[in-house]
This record gives C-alpha cells, structure tokens and sequence, in this order.
C-alpha cells in the first residue's frame, strides 16, 4: 500500500500539524508521559509513518483554528485582490473573469493547463501552511509564559514567549498576503485565458 501525501496536503495539513505534534510532545515529556525509554523501542520506520500521520490528522482537524486567528485578528489594511489587479492592469477592468470567484477560476486554469495552474495552487498552498502555523506557536508562547513562574529558566523562557507570539502573528500577517498573490496570480493567468470571458457571459446567459 502506498501513502501519499500531496503538495496542497503536505503544506496546508501536514507542515502545521507537525508543529502541534511537538507541541503535545513537549508537554508529554514535561508531564512524563512520553519518555526517551518508552518511544526509544518503536521501530523508526513506524514512528516515522506514525509522526507523518499525526501531523496530517491534527493539522486537518486544528484547520478551524487557522481561519478563527485570521478572521480574529485585526488587519493593518484592507486590500482587494480584484482591485490590485485593475489598478496595475486598467485594459482588464471590463473583464467577465474579475467578477468570478477565484476558486473558480483555478478550476478553468487547471482545465487548461495544469501547470500553470500549479503556480497558483502553491501559492495557495504556501499561505495555508503559513496561518496554519500560526496557532501551534502561540500555543507554544503560552507554554513559554508558564515557563517563566514554573521553570528554571524565567529570562530564557520571556524571550522564547516574545519570539513566538511575535512569530505567531505575522504568520497571521504573512498567510494573508501570500493568499492575495495568489488571486492576483489568478487573474494574471486568466487575463491571458483563451475565450474565458466568452464562456462565462455564455454560461450566464443559458
């Protein structure tokens, strides 16, 4: 049996649950469930398969928390990617594409040329995994501030919860961006899209 994980998978599932596994791993060995002894005599091959798993099913089930920190926390700045596109490319401003959802339109990029699609769905991919991030690490700045009154190392433990609270929000930061360049992305593609527009105002009118 093969187990493949794809690269959408790999980026917006599996990279962010790895964080949340060594988060739970962290606070196994510190409440002395998990110990070198026990995890010592799994065969590496399992334990590899078993981490791989982990991470795709808790990055899949902790999804919610990614949009719930996006959707939470407040933007610099509001930026359209409809409107980026028309104010550097004024000629598509007309264009029947730009009223379309840009998942939409991926699906017509993939059905013309997958390769080109691939540009997009990375980059998708990409700010997935970069908000999908974030809340692992602010679960982590939280266990570093308990660090601070129950560890023994209170000043290491401030500079580790400053770090990774600040990581944790512009990760935030980042994932939005890089979801608009990837609608920015799509309208570049489709603007050069054979018969597109044609295709949508027929689709509309049947």
């Amino acid at each position: 049996m093969n187990f493949v994980i794809g690269v959408f998978d790999l980026f917006a599932y599996t990279i962010p649950g790895a964080l949340y596994v060594a988060f739970f791993g962290y606070l196994g060995a510190k409440l002395h469930i998990l110990t070198a002894a026990s995890i010592g005599g799994v065969p590496t091959v399992v334990l590899v398969v078993v981490i791989v798993v982990l991470s795709f099913l808790l990055g899949y089930l902790a999804y919610p928390l990614g949009e719930a920190m996006e959707r939470i926390l407040p933007r610099r700045r509001r930026r359209n990617a409809t409107e980026e596109f028309v104010r550097r490319m004024p000629a598509a401003k007309d264009r029947a594409f730009l009223k379309e959802n840009t998942h939409l339109l991926l699906c017509a990029l993939q059905l013309h040329d997958k390769e080109v699609a691939a540009d997009v769905t990375r980059l998708r991919a990409s700010g997935l995994m970069v908000r999908n991030c974030a809340p692992p690490l602010l679960f982590g700045a939280v266990a570093a501030i308990v660090e601070i009154f129950a560890g023994k190392h209170p000043f290491a433990a401030a500079v580790i919860a400053v770090l990774l609270l600040f990581a944790s929000l512009t990760l935030v930061s980042q994932g939005r961006k890089l979801g608009l360049w990837a609608a920015m992305k799509t309208f570049e593609l489709c603007f050069w899209l054979p018969e597109i527009d044609e295709k949508l105002v027929s689709d509309k009118g049947d």
